[in-house]
């Protein structure tokens, strides 16, 4: 609950700033997403749109639909309608960056948005993505100290699935070292789609003859992929670890057939890209945004200026703190839960 409530005042704390140094008016914030195939994009793109029009600003926006060769066409086409700032979620965060030089070509003003591509000249916003790797990995094995594990992994293309893992690595290594802990699967899954999550654990529970006694999946929508696996194999119940506070992952924490997700609410983060969005068209220099730090952390050490939030990881112990901040109903949470058995259902 702690966490929850200091990340919340640090992201109310970055409005009022921004609110302060930002008074841009009728320019033009684009935003060009990966894909919508995952749940929470939506809720971050209401939260922008939301903050950009209230700053007096037009908010338009492309779907690559999941192909790094439609991104690139779709920044093409919004470079010609001369936008202010363009706020990119890549699809494959090498194959975007000829596309992010065009834009700095062509004057336009870039952000990084929860996926990092390595340019100098973009400003980075994300929660910190290492940091939920550390989470995902302090709750599986608070529930299963020692065993196999799998590591289902996102895409190869996006380096959160990279910085997802270094974050286990940093709470599992040892134990892995030891002995104590044995990673018996470690795979990327295309598109960080659930089907393919599924696949992958199918494939692992067959090359291990089932002896897996925890899964660290990195997002909610394929621990969907793995909980779906287990359950065909008679081990529903098992620790499984995702993130992203999907309203159905949030309901499988209080049902039991997942031990946690780690929520990066995106209405914060969508708020907190707009109004620096809003602050960059207005004018304001990237490293006098408020919250800004330097990042370095991706694979080719490029130092950018960023901003990073603290997550919430919701746990059985806690679902109320989802409920109670609007996420996601009662209803919703504990569908199927006995009244009284998890806090808030």
């Amino acid at each position: 609950m702690k966490k929850f409530v200091t990340a919340m005042l640090a992201g109310a704390a970055l409005s009022l700033s921004f609110a302060s140094i930002a008074d841009a008016k009728d320019k033009t914030i684009a935003v060009s997403w990966k894909t919508f195939q995952e749940e929470r994009w939506k809720t971050d793109e209401a939260a922008i749109k939301a903050a950009v029009e209230a700053a007096g600003n037009k908010y338009i926006s492309t779907d690559a639909q999941g192909s790094a060769q439609k991104q690139a066409a779709d920044i093409e086409s919004l470079i010609s309608q001369k936008p202010d700032v363009v706020m990119v979620v890549a699809f494959d965060s090498d194959a975007i960056l000829p596309s992010i030089k065009a834009l700095s070509d062509a004057g336009i003003k870039s952000i990084a948005y929860d996926v990092q591509f390595e340019d100098p000249n973009a400003l980075y916003i994300t929660f910190d993505n290492v940091g939920v790797g550390r989470i995902i990995a302090e709750e599986v094995k608070k529930a299963k100290p020692e065993g196999n594990y799998a590591f289902i992994k996102g895409d190869k293309g996006d380096p959160n699935a990279t910085f997802l893992f270094q974050g286990m690595m940093e709470v599992l290594k040892a134990d892995i070292d030891s002995g104590k802990i044995k990673n018996v699967c470690e795979t990327f899954t295309d598109g960080w789609k659930p089907d393919n999550a599924q696949k992958n654990m199918e494939q692992c529970l067959t090359s291990t003859g089932n002896k897996v006694d925890a899964v660290a999946a990195e997002n909610d929508g394929m621990a969907s992929g793995v909980v779906a696996a287990l359950t065909a194999q008679g081990m529903t119940g098992i620790p499984v670890g995702g993130q992203d506070g999907d309203l159905a992952a949030i309901n499988r924490v209080a049902l039991g057939t997942q031990t946690v997700s780690v929520w990066k609410n995106a209405k914060d983060l969508g708020k907190v890209a707009a109004e620096a969005a809003n602050a960059l068209a207005d004018g304001t220099a990237m490293d006098k945004i408020p919250g800004v730090a330097k990042f370095a952390g991706g694979k080719n050490k490029v130092e950018m200026n960023s901003i990073l939030l603290a997550p919430t990881p919701i746990t059985k112990a806690n679902v109320n703190v989802a409920i109670d901040a609007g996420h996601i109903t009662k209803e919703q949470a504990c569908a199927g839960v006995a009244a009284g058995s998890v806090p808030g259902c």
